[in-house]
């Protein structure tokens, strides 16, 4: 069945929809920590959550207990939550348990527990399986991903910043949201992370401004992805692994890696936009970065084609989307990355 917004979820749980289970599909930590709050808090009473909220997990072997509790009578409320994560893992384990799993699923589904409200967790499922059509029948769907193009990607997790600046009793300018979603390549978890550190820089009762974002975000391990530039310009692949194996070697980690060089690869975009008579000062100030940065930038961004770019930053976003959903191997995740934008 189709995806539904968070508001007809919340609006449906308080109606004690007919649905067993909801199910929150994607690979965004920060979105499913917040549906699944929101579907906790309206689904059960504060003062009860301590005996009426429980967790089970499919990869430590839980699934069972999981739907025994969601058979059981909450004591002392009207409803109770089960949460089960991890629920992709079920495709790992042998074929004999997964059958005998989905078979107590579908015989919970056809007489569903009507105080427990059922919350499935996966980061992906096949949508060709047995399980995913029986999922998404019985289930309401809640995507946690926020959108593919760019521009919107954007724009919904600088909304998100200023609820999460909101949440930690601080505020953020509408220019500095823009600038940590676009720094943070719209990873919500990190974008939580950079804010609580913000807040305590902007301190009490004055907003996070955007120079506030560059001062703290942009570290200088965001600026070193620019060496990369005239590498990938010229499509030079071994400096590119080289690059790389400095860079790992130092401490930076795949997806940080990842986000540095989508968001370098936007600088660049926006940069061929600029005229090239531009001054360094006038397009430091249109992007959003340091003169040095904003003059390798201008210099750069004529060196490399659009079509390249975009097909680039492409590439990062589906990487970013591999390395969120649990691949083991980061660093051969990014050496097929930098084999893609050299080829």
């Amino acid at each position: 069945m189709p995806a539904i917004s968070p508001d007809v979820l919340i609006n449906q749980l308080v109606k004690n929809n007919t649905h067993p289970a909801l199910l929150v599909l994607g690979t965004d930590a920060y979105l499913r920590d917040a549906l699944r709050e929101r579907a906790i808090d309206a689904a059960v009473e504060p003062a009860t959550r301590a005996w009426t909220v429980s967790k089970f997990s499919v990869e430590e072997g839980e699934f069972t207990q999981a739907l025994a509790q969601a058979r059981t009578v909450p004591m002392l409320a009207r409803r109770q939550v089960v949460i089960l994560t991890d629920l992709q893992k079920l495709d790992e384990i042998p074929e004999e348990k997964r059958d005998a799993a989905i078979k107590d699923l579908s015989s919970y589904f056809a007489d569903a527990a009507p105080f427990t409200i059922l919350i499935l967790e996966a980061k992906a499922l096949d949508q060709r399986t047995k399980l995913t059509k029986m999922l998404f029948d019985h289930s309401l769907v809640v995507a946690a991903e926020l959108p593919m193009d760019v521009a919107e990607r954007t724009r919904a997790a600088a909304m998100l910043a200023t609820k999460m600046a909101r949440d930690r009793n601080s505020a953020i300018d509408d220019a500095a949201a823009e600038e940590l979603a676009d720094l943070c390549n719209g990873d919500l978890a990190a974008m939580q992370s950079e804010i609580e550190k913000l807040a305590t820089y902007a301190g009490v009762g004055r907003s996070i401004r955007r120079e506030d974002v560059e001062a703290l975000v942009v570290s200088e391990k965001k600026y070193s992805v620019w060496e990369l530039a005239d590498v990938l310009a010229g499509r030079q692949r071994a400096r590119a692994f080289h690059f790389l194996a400095n860079v790992l070697q130092q401490g930076e980690g795949a997806p940080g890696l990842i986000a540095a060089m989508a968001w370098m690869y936007r600088k660049l975009l926006e940069a061929q936009q600029l005229s090239p008579h531009m001054s360094v000062f006038d397009a430091a100030g249109r992007l959003g970065m340091r003169r040095p940065t904003a003059e390798l930038a201008m210099r750069n961004a004529r060196k490399i084609p659009r079509q390249q770019l975009v097909r680039g930053l492409r590439t990062l976003y589906d990487a970013d989307s591999r390395l969120k959903s649990g691949a083991k191997n980061d660093r051969e995740i990014m050496e097929v990355v930098l084999a893609q934008l050299t080829a």
